[in-house]
C-alpha cells in the first residue's frame, strides 16, 4: 500500500502543482523521482512533526494542497495538537497519511505502536478518517477527496487484502447477506473477516470511510440485534459510531479489535495478530460463538 501511495501521489503531482509533499524523515527513497522531477514541492522535514504539520497548514493557508507522511505515532499522536488547532479549528484541507498502522513495526514496540489512532482523531470534528484496505482502494479514496475541503487522514498497512472491491468515499458496502445478524469489517480486516464468516450466516459490510461513518447503510441492513465489527485498532473504537446510527434501537454487539494494553511481546505483526486474537481463525471462533453457530 506504501509503493502505491507513492505512485498515487507522482500521477496527482504531475498534474496539479498545488500539491505539496512533506516527509517525516521516511519515504525519502521511494519518492526519489518526485524530488528529482519536483524538488520545488517536495521536502523532507525530519524527525520534527508538529513543525511539519503546522508548516503543512501554512501552506495550506496560501492555498496549497499539503501532503504530511510519517510513522502513525509520530503522526497522530506526536503532532495531535497542531492536527487539532491548526487543521481541526481553522478548518484547512490538507492530508495526512500514517504508515504502521496497530503493530506493522512490531519488533520496534511501544513507541512505533498506534492502536489508538482512529480513536484519537474521531475527536477532532470535521477530519475524514479513512482507512484503505488494499492498494486500490487508497488510490480511488486519496484521489477522491485530497483537494477537499477539509483535513484527510488516510491509515496505511503493510499488508491490505487482494479482493477487487470498488470503493466510494463515505460510503460502506454490502459484501453478502445474512439472516442472523451484521458483521462490519473495517478496511484491511475485510479478507480475513470474510474466511472467517464462511459458515456464518450474517450480512457483511465493508468500511473504509469512518468519518464522516455511513450510518443510513447500517440503519438500512439492520434487522436482528446482533452487531460484530472487526477493527484493525483498538476494540471498540466504532462503537459510538455504531450506536448513533441505529438510535434508540437495542444493540447486541461484539467488539475484535486489538485489546486495550499494551504490547511487550517481540515478534512480528502476525505474531501479534494471534496475541491480539485478531487473525482468521480467532475472529471465526469469536464469530461462531456469538452467533451461535452449531458444530
Amino acid at each position: 500500500m506504501r509503493k502505491q501511495f507513492v505512485k498515487t501521489v507522482e500521477s496527482i503531482m504531475d498534474i496539479d502543482d498545488k500539491l505539496v509533499t512533506l516527509l517525516g524523515d521516511i519515504g525519502v527513497f521511494g519518492f526519489r523521482n518526485v524530488f528529482s522531477k519536483y524538488p520545488d514541492r517536495i521536502y523532507n522535514i525530519g524527525i520534527c512533526e508538529q513543525a511539519a504539520t503546522s508548516l503543512a497548514a501554512g501552506l495550506s493557508k496560501i492555498n496549497f494542497i499539503p501532503v504530511f507522511h510519517s510513522i502513525a505515532p509520530f503522526v497522530v499522536e506526536r503532532a495531535f495538537e497542531q492536527l487539532k488547532d491548526d487543521f481541526g479549528y481553522q478548518k484547512l484541507r490538507g492530508n495526512f497519511v500514517s504508515v504502521g498502522a496497530s503493530y506493522d513495526y512490531a519488533g520496534l514496540g511501544c513507541t512505533h505502536h498506534c492502536p489508538g489512532d482512529v480513536a484519537l482523531l474521531k475527536t477532532i470534528p470535521g477530519l475524514n478518517i479513512v482507512v484503505p484496505g488494499s492498494d486500490r482502494d487508497f488510490d480511488e479514496l486519496f484521489r477522491t477527496v485530497y483537494a477537499g475541503p477539509n483535513p484527510n487522514y488516510f491509515r496505511l498497512v503493510e499488508k491490505g487484502h487482494s479482493l477487487d472491491i470498488p470503493v466510494i468515499f463515505g460510503k460502506g458496502i454490502k459484501i453478502k447477506d445474512g439472516a442472523d445478524g451484521i458483521v462490519i469489517a473495517i478496511g484491511p480486516m475485510l479478507e480475513r473477516t470474510i474466511n472467517a464468516c464462511l459458515n456464518v450466516d450474517v450480512t457483511i459490510l465493508y468500511y473504509t470511510t469512518l468519518s464522516p461513518f455511513d450510518s443510513e447503510l447500517l440503519s438500512k441492513e439492520f434487522r436482528n440485534n446482533k452487531i460484530a465489527i472487526v477493527e484493525p485498532f483498538y476494540e471498540g473504537t466504532m462503537t459510538f459510531d455504531i450506536v448513533s446510527a441505529l438510535k434508540n434501537k437495542s444493540v447486541n454487539l461484539l467488539t475484535i479489535g486489538v485489546p486495550r494494553r499494551f504490547l511487550t511481546n517481540y515478534g512480528t505483526d502476525l505474531n501479534h495478530d494471534i496475541l491480539c486474537g485478531i487473525d482468521t481463525e480467532n475472529i471465526k471462533i469469536r464469530l461462531e460463538g456469538f452467533f451461535n453457530v452449531k458444530s
